[in-house]
């Protein structure tokens, strides 16, 4: 029975270096005692009859070609080739003829160049060795073989191309579709759908501009249908001719616009049944394909943008509280493809469309669609947002200002965006975090421009800052307010949106404090005023109350953020306030539990031991210390004990030294009467600007940090000084 595995072509080079088929057939190994060696044999399947039989040389260079092909010289101008139908078949023969010449199998030619150039400059070309068999319906089966076995090499891929492309063979092919599919032929269809899909997968651009014309580019779809891996046709063909409606938002008066059209969605539909799942390995077999819908979004857009009154006339009617809901729904889902689209255009036409659609006024419009109750309408509008932003916040800003300059603060678009932040309704707050990723975009200084009369950071910022920050931490206000219900507060329903144990609510206050948490690292000014006037640390703590671990990890990275920046201003406002008290509390509640809570607790007191900020240090060992007192697993609390006692020996040691110096200068004098006169002369002369040197800071630091300075002490000081002064005199 013949084998695909040993089925061969038999190739030979002719007179006018053209090659010639002698035959086809299957091919074997074997010794021949009358030669007294290893033979390459081909027999005829038909009738049994030798091809051919030609003897393994010992020395003569033997090439592999495309994994596929086999080429020797036997004589000059006398090439001989063999072309696999499976590569595992020529891989075999290889094998063999590696083994006759004492080769390792992974060489390409069983010669090097040095042993035999000559014999090797006399190698045949195989560049016309691919030959497509007669497209007829008994050939499928070769035909799709042959698709097989080219795909794995890449020289070979080129030239079945190149074949494919001067030939109306891919026409052909279709034509034999509508035969087989007439005849209810499963194999020929099943063979059909390899030829297509190798075909597309030889990635060529003159071969998709011929099975995507509208001539073809629905039968190609129908040989996909027919998967020989599935059981049932695929009904691909009537999904796009009976489920899919092309809508015309506008009226499109350029046919050719519209066959773009039609054709681009159809090709990516080709390309979402191939690739149904994406894999970025597999992205790379059909990369001109990608490449392909690529352009033909770019020349979309183009064509669009050619008509100048095409978009004006989109927003007018997006903006027009008279257009029909449904009408205005289609509008923005065609605006949102279209941006889309427009991704694809290089920086300096992306630049010019983005102008545009700000000119024709695309935010105002937006900030209508946004405040609508149409679910939809929403989130396609916060989608079109979305790309407005990442194109360009500047603009953004810019627009923002000169609103502010006559709109009421509720009518603000930013406020508009942090209401729809607020208020969404999805459980997993979606909205609200894409929401939070665009005002955090908007926020972010890097992106604020810095030109004069323009979009300054801190004239943005102070207009964020007084108009719109209060909206951002609302939830936060109402959910510590004291006027609420304490035992609602946290032991109500998690039903209830006000219970800090609900779930929804405690998602979107962690959301807020991470946006606040990135306004302390780069907004230092402004929120660092913000802070301390609304005293809005202890509000944050305050919700380290609920069962929500990571809304208590949220407090505690927004604390952690504050004493990071090491500033004394925050260090005595958490002081002042006792603002350890809840991270103390939770620490305790946590036990012995080593989880993410412990961690980050554990974290922020050894941030402060390692940076050895004082004040915090001492406040936190005079007030915390014995709760702290028996944890032995880390050793961080001790470490800060060590600090506090090293600081205040260090304070000690400075208070004697100081009184040994006032000791020394001014009460140890000698009995002697003259010695005493002339240290008294000698204490006017040399010592006074010691003393007031001394004096000086020693009065400022006592007054600040050593309370216990008796007054008299001070005084005493005071006296020494003005002593000095008038010694100058």
């Amino acid at each position: 029975m013949a084998s695909k595995r040993n089925r061969v072509k038999v190739y030979v080079l002719k007179e006018d270096q053209q090659w010639g088929q002698l035959g086809m057939g299957q091919i074997s190994s074997s010794y021949i005692e009358r030669l007294q060696s290893v033979c390459l044999l081909v027999r005829s399947e038909s009738d049994g009859s030798l091809i051919l039989q030609s003897k393994i040389h010992p020395n003569v260079p033997y090439q592999k070609q495309q994994g596929v092909l086999i080429v020797w010289s036997e004589d000059e101008n006398h090439g001989v080739a063999l072309s696999f139908q499976d590569p595992a078949g020529c891989r075999d023969i290889w094998e063999d003829i590696c083994q006759v010449q004492g080769k390792d199998p992974t060489v390409e030619i069983t010669q090097d160049l040095l042993e035999g150039p000559d014999q090797f400059d006399e190698m045949p070309s195989t560049s016309s060795l691919v030959e497509l068999p007669n497209c007829e319906l008994h050939t499928l089966e070769e035909i799709a073989d042959l698709f097989t076995s080219v795909l794995a090499s890449p020289k070979g891929k080129e030239r079945l191309a190149l074949t494919l492309e001067n030939e109306d063979y891919i026409k052909k092919l279709l034509q034999i579709f509508h035969i087989c599919e007439n005849l209810k032929n499963i194999e020929g269809l099943h063979n059909l759908h390899k030829i297509i899909k190798g075909i597309l997968f030889l990635n060529k651009t003159p071969l998709f501009e011929i099975m995507f014309s509208d001539e073809c580019i629905m039968d190609v779809v129908g040989c996909l249908e027919y998967d020989p891996a599935l059981t049932q046709p695929k009904r691909y063909r009537e999904f796009l001719t009976q489920n899919v409606k092309f809508k015309e938002v506008m009226p499109i008066t350029d046919s050719k616009l519209r066959q773009k059209i039609h054709q681009t969605y159809r090709v990516q539909y080709i390309h979402d049944i191939l690739f149904p799942i994406p894999s970025i390995f597999e992205e790379n077999l059909l990369s001109t394909l990608t490449t392909f819908i690529f352009f033909n979004k770019v020349e979309i857009v183009s064509m669009l943008l050619e008509d100048d009154m095409f978009l004006f006339e989109v927003l007018a009617q997006l903006r027009d509280k008279a257009t029909d809901e449904n009408k205005r729904r289609e509008l923005l889902f065609f605006f949102k493809e279209f941006c889309g689209f427009s991704q694809t255009l290089q920086p300096q036409s992306k630049d010019a469309l983005f102008t545009t659609l700000l000119q024709l006024g695309i935010l105002s419009a937006l900030k209508i669609l946004m405040n609508m109750d149409d679910f939809q309408v929403k989130i396609t509008a916060t989608d079109i947002f979305a790309y407005l932003v990442e194109y360009s916040p500047s603009m953004i800003q810019i627009f923002v200002m000169e609103e502010a300059q006559d709109g009421e603060d509720d009518e603000l678009f930013i406020n508009v965006v942090i209401e729809q932040m607020i208020s969404d309704t999805d459980p997993e707050l979606g909205g609200a975090i894409n929401m939070m990723g665009l005002l955090r975009c908007l926020l972010d200084v890097d992106n604020m421009l810095l030109v004069p009369n323009e979009c300054e950071r801190s004239e943005f910022l102070n207009f964020f800052y007084r108009r719109c920050m209060h909206n951002l931490i609302a939830p936060i206000l109402s959910t510590t307010s004291e006027d609420r219900d304490e035992e609602d507060y946290l032991f109500g329903p998690d039903e209830n949106k006000n219970c800090l144990n609900n779930y929804q609510t405690a998602q979107l206050l962690s959301l807020i404090i991470e946006l606040l948490t990135f306004c302390v690292q780069h907004h230092t000014y402004h929120i660092k005023n913000y802070i301390l006037s609304k005293d809005l640390l202890r509000r944050v703590l305050m919700l380290m109350n609920s069962k929500h671990t990571f809304l208590i990890l949220s407090a505690v990275r927004f604390m952690r953020r504050m004493i990071g920046l090491k500033d004394e201003l925050y260090n005595r406002y958490i002081i002042k306030g006792n603002l350890f008290d809840p991270v103390v509390n939770a620490f305790l509640i946590n036990g012995t539990r080593y989880n993410m809570l412990n961690s980050a607790i554990i974290e922020l007191f050894e941030y402060i031991r390692v940076e050895n900020i004082k004040s915090l240090v001492a406040h936190i060992v005079e007030k915390f210390y014995k709760a702290f007192e028996l944890i032995e697993y880390v050793q961080t609390f001790k470490g800060l004990k060590i600090k506090y006692e090293q600081e205040k020996d260090r304070q000690n040691q400075i208070r004697k030294n100081l009184h040994s110096i006032l000791y020394i200068k001014i009460f140890c004098r000698d009995a002697n009467g003259m010695e005493e006169v002339k240290a008294d002369m000698y204490f006017k002369e040399n010592t006074t600007d010691v003393l007031i040197s001394i004096a000086k800071p020693t009065i400022l630091f006592a007054e600040r940090f050593w309370p216990c300075f008796s007054l008299l002490w001070l005084h005493f000081l005071k006296e020494v000084c003005l002593y000095g002064k008038q010694s100058q005199l």
